[in-house]
């Protein structure tokens, strides 16, 4: 399978973080994108055993890596699929990629463009091994003004597919909190939500808490700037949290700048049990059921 080209240009220092201690209790890297990671997936899922990281979901951002995931899924016992356009996707379909963000260099489709990934997701979403259907949501840090309706539109649509296959739905919200919230309630969210990489406050998490969302933090609630995502955290229910990398992203303290992948995972999980004040046992115990109540059940 091939893989994909990180478009941010990588990280300064590529060697690879040393592997923290081993969890006692295993639990799932919740969101990674293996197929821009160093490595094979063997070899991955092996680093990340070694740790106490017993499963790995695999994240789809367009109708490629989509299609990357459900294969990676069918093929390991051990990764699960999510597939899905990202919210920077759906807009590039309809006016084009002049930029070639997407390492895909397209001219405008229209929504008809979007009407034909959306169908290709669709299908996808059928599969077994495929677990959710996300990263969709908003972001409205990376598109501007003239995004908002195609990614608001794509956003109503991935809702859709999820209810209609009943898979939990995987959001990216980036500056965007607000019209997240109010489009899950316009369009009825699905039985089972997920915030990838939660972006909000503690008000934000009481909201997600009251409306039974899952709140699934990464490696950067470790970084020091990161005060509101650990307030988030002391406040949200154990049966409601998630801990994921978004592998090769958000590497944790004290290894940011470097390649991230899921054998870190303990690190944050470290970081949200001493916030929360629980043992390291107890949260890793809550994070396991949790995931396999989200992403278990193909």
């Amino acid at each position: 399978m091939g893989k994909r080209t990180r478009r941010d240009g990588g990280p300064g220092d590529t060697t690879p973080p040393p592997a923290p201690p081993s969890l006692r209790v295993p639990v799932w890297d919740a969101h990674t994108h293996l197929d821009l990671q160093e490595g094979d997936i063997g070899s991955a899922l092996a680093a990340a055993a070694a740790v106490g990281i017993s499963t790995l979901v695999q994240v789809g951002i367009d109708v490629p890596s989509s299609k990357w995931a459900a294969e990676a899924a069918l093929d390991n016992p051990r990764v699960h699929a999510t597939v899905a356009l990202h919210p920077n996707e759906a807009p590039r379909l309809v006016h084009g990629d002049p930029d070639g963000w997407s390492g895909q260099r397209r001219e405008p489709g229209g929504m008809a463009a979007l009407d034909a990934a959306i169908a290709e997701i669709d299908e996808l979403a059928a599969l077994p091994q495929v677990r959710g259907i996300g990263e969709t949501g908003l972001d409205y840090f990376r598109t501007g003004p003239e995004g908002t309706e195609a990614q608001q539109e794509s956003f109503r649509r991935h809702i859709a597919i999820a209810k209609r296959h009943g898979k939990a739905l995987v959001i990216h919200d980036r500056e965007a909190h607000d019209d997240v919230l109010r489009i899950l309630v316009e369009e009825g969210a699905p039985e089972t939500v997920v915030f990838h990489c939660f972006s909000g406050d503690a008000e934000m998490a009481k909201t997600c808490a009251e409306r039974g969302y899952v709140m699934s933090f990464a490696g950067n609630v470790t970084y020091p700037s990161a005060q509101p995502l650990r307030d988030a955290v002391a406040v949200a229910p154990l049966d409601l949290l998630l801990v994921e990398t978004d592998a090769p992203f958000l590497t944790p303290a004290p290894h940011r700048g470097r390649p991230n992948a899921p054998y870190l995972v303990p690190v944050t999980v470290r970081a949200m049990a001493e916030v929360k004040g629980v043992d390291e046992d107890t949260l890793c115990a809550a994070l396991a059921a949790n995931a396999e109540r989200v992403f278990g059940t193909g």
